[in-house]
């Protein structure tokens, strides 16, 4: 039994003897957690609302404590609650049979359940780099809050696929494809030349686009010429079948291989990549313009600013222009906007359209995970191991600053599908990552003395001013592989570097984890990697500190321990009943709300949930560890509730840090 099954039967037992008592349905039950374990494990403050109900379905005044009374028996005749305290003005404080419960916490670990209101199959499409370069640090944020999401999805039982659209024939691919043309005079074989001399050079073909974009951005500000070849480029690109759109399929092909590799070394994989040219080639569009132009829920506007323009006709938003510009799903030109080809991507993501990709296998990962990608070759397609898309719900993971496209996304399918609606869409929204100075300098920018005093540096891409996402994990590892190999000189190389791997990603992904969505970040390396304070490094630090027991401890003595909680049972409550016993329990019992932490943040769609729960055990299981010297306890009893204490929290810790994509090293 689990801390969240519990949970579900004391509430069905208040809810039973709440009805039976007053006729009356409480409706949704609240449980709290007090403040203090000595307060209880868990509060029901039910009594307050059924009052209120009362009084108003009957007009009489309720005592709440009385009420509590009512319902104390029936708690209490549950075996694992110790006793039901009612505290206040009628709080139902549960007390639980902490032997009982920690002797199941040790004894299995029961896999979480999947909830009854699954949508079925979950669909997270996260990073979508647009592969004209490479990935940046704030793709970093877009890939580990998307693929913490799945990771918490599934520990929750859920079956998620992985999708990481590409957008291969959009605008940023067409400019890299105009500076190899018409500033570098490269054709296709000239490309492929560079890119093999790069990488026997060691060098990456993403970094070169990356300074090839900047460089043509730059020049786009003086030569008109060549701003006229980027409509062309682009043009060439979107109609497909000819030199220009087969060298853009190159470079695009490209950095999306260099991409996959860089999310691979912060264990970022996908199970598909959908590509935009598909999208266009194989007349999704074509075919979700028909479906909302027959279910009347797109209109051509004959007046106006956007005369000649189809519209989706939802609310206005006066005085701005870029929401009015959204609601666009086709120029008056017949081009098709962004918002509507998401559309359409969405209907299928949704197995709403009635169409499909055809598909082939793109690489296989180190772990022997595939990961397929779409295609238009017929010659190239085969039928793919599983059905892609069809899900029951979609979680799309874009940037704040996309939020009303996603509205009128979330809102276009709801409308053309209403018995879907608008829940199976959600955007997963977040801000902004910037630098702070000192990061900024690290990584050799310039600053002026005016870029020092500011709080933090913001970055863009088009203007070179970012940070590539290789280029910080190196940075990462280099200050972890410094300070492991000061602290580890007995290691050998290859295990001091692995170990340095561990922390720089630990201390990356819980960095971006940490700060709830909403919050712009400002990376710091010196913050990131510190050992104490809230950190990846911290909480990796915790959970070796308890490893290293159960290395030092005869095995013997550990599982002899682990396995006779039940016959010291006496001696669990004597301990527990002292003064520290409450400090002891509360370690365990925050071990035991990983579940509700899980579930909580899917919710929520929030990942910070369980930075934070992972965080909060880190520090307690540390004042545990300093407290306690297990390997020294002389008094077989207290040795082995400590022992059974340890691994409690360390499973938690382990389980906790691996949904947020977070090894634990050997060592630290």
């Amino acid at each position: 039994m689990t801390l969240l099954e519990l949970q579900d039967q004391l509430k069905t037992l208040v809810r039973a003897k709440a009805t039976e008592i007053y006729g009356e349905d409480p409706g949704k039950i609240a449980v709290e957690v007090p403040p203090k374990t000595e307060f209880g494990d868990l509060a029901f403050p039910i009594a307050f609302e059924l009052a209120k109900r009362l009084k108003a379905s009957t007009g009489e005044k309720q005592n709440p404590r009385k009420i509590a009374e009512e319902i104390r028996s029936d708690l209490l005749a549950l075996e694992i609650v110790q006793d039901v305290q009612i505290a206040g003005p009628g709080y139902l404080n549960v007390f639980l049979d902490r032997p009982k419960l920690l002797n199941l916490a040790v004894s299995s670990e029961p896999p979480f359940k999947k909830s009854p209101d699954s949508p079925g199959k979950i669909c997270v499409e996260h990073t979508s780099v647009n592969p004209n370069k490479a990935a940046h640090i704030g793709h970093l944020r877009n890939s580990v809050l998307g693929d913490t999401f799945v990771r918490i999805l599934r520990s929750a039982g859920e079956d998620v696929e992985i999708q990481n659209y590409i957008d291969n024939t959009g605008v940023q691919v067409a400019d890299v494809v105009v500076g190899f043309i018409h500033m570098e005079g490269m054709d296709l074989e000239a490309i492929k030349s560079l890119d093999a001399k790069l990488q026997s050079e060691g060098k990456n073909f993403d970094f070169y686009c990356w300074d090839l974009y900047t460089r043509v951005g730059i020049e786009y500000q003086s030569n008109e010429s060549l701003v006229e070849k980027r409509a062309e480029t682009l043009h060439s690109i979107e109609e497909g079948d000819n030199k220009i759109s087969e060298l853009a399929d190159y470079v695009a092909t490209r950095n999306v291989e260099c991409i996959l590799k860089t999310m691979e070394r912060i264990s970022i994989r996908y199970d598909l990549l959908p590509r935009e040219s598909e999208i266009l080639h194989l007349h999704f569009w074509q075919k979700a313009f028909e479906m909302m132009k027959e279910r009347k829920v797109i209109q051509l506007s004959e007046s106006g600013k956007h005369e000649g323009c189809w519209v989706m006709p939802f609310e206005s938003h006066e005085g701005s222009d870029d929401h009015e510009n959204d609601k666009i799903l086709v120029r008056s030109n017949g081009t098709v906007t962004y918002t509507g080809k998401d559309i359409a991507y969405q209907m299928w993501k949704l197995g709403l359209l009635g169409l499909d990709f055809k598909y082939r296998p793109f690489t296989t990962y180190k772990n022997g995970q595939e990961v397929w990608i779409t295609t238009a070759n017929d010659k190239r397609a085969i039928a793919p191991k599983r059905q892609y898309g069809s899900a029951g719900r979609v979680y799309n993971v874009i940037d704040t600053r996309q939020s009303y496209p996603q509205q009128v996304v979330k809102q276009g399918v709801a409308t053309i599908f209403p018995e879907k609606g608008e829940a199976a869409s959600v955007h997963l929204s977040y801000e902004m990552v910037a630098l702070s100075p000192r990061a900024a300098e690290e990584l050799g920018f310039k600053l002026s003395e005016e870029d020092r005093q500011k709080s933090f540096i913001e970055m863009s891409g088009r203007k070179g001013l970012g940070v590539k996402a290789d280029d910080m994990i190196d940075r990462l590892e280099k200050n972890a592989l410094e300070e492991v190999s000061e602290r580890n000189p007995d290691l050998e190389k290859d295990k001091q570097e692995n170990i340095a791997r561990q922390i720089a990603v630990g201390a990356l992904r819980y960095f971006l984890l940490k700060f709830t969505k909403n919050t712009v970040i400002v990376f710091d390396f010196k913050e990131a990697t510190a050992f104490e304070g809230e950190t990846g490094t911290y909480c990796q630090n915790a959970t070796v500190r308890l490893n290293s027991i159960f290395r030092k401890l005869d095995s013997e003595i550990a599982n002899r321990a682990l396995d006779s909680l039940d016959s010291r049972r006496e001696k669990l409550v004597e301990y527990f009943g002292e003064k520290e016993g409450n400090g002891l329990w509360a370690v365990v019992i925050l071990a035991l709300r990983l579940e509700e932490s899980v579930k909580q943040a899917i919710t929520q769609a929030e990942p910070a949930v369980i930075a934070r729960y992972t965080f909060n055990l880190s520090k307690a299981s540390n004042l545990f560890y300093q407290k306690h010297r297990i390997l020294d306890e002389k008094d077989e009893d207290r040795q082995a509730l400590l022992i059974a204490i340890a691994e409690t929290s360390r499973r938690a810790l382990t389980a906790s840090l691996a949904i947020m994509g977070i090894e634990v090293p050997e060592r630290m």
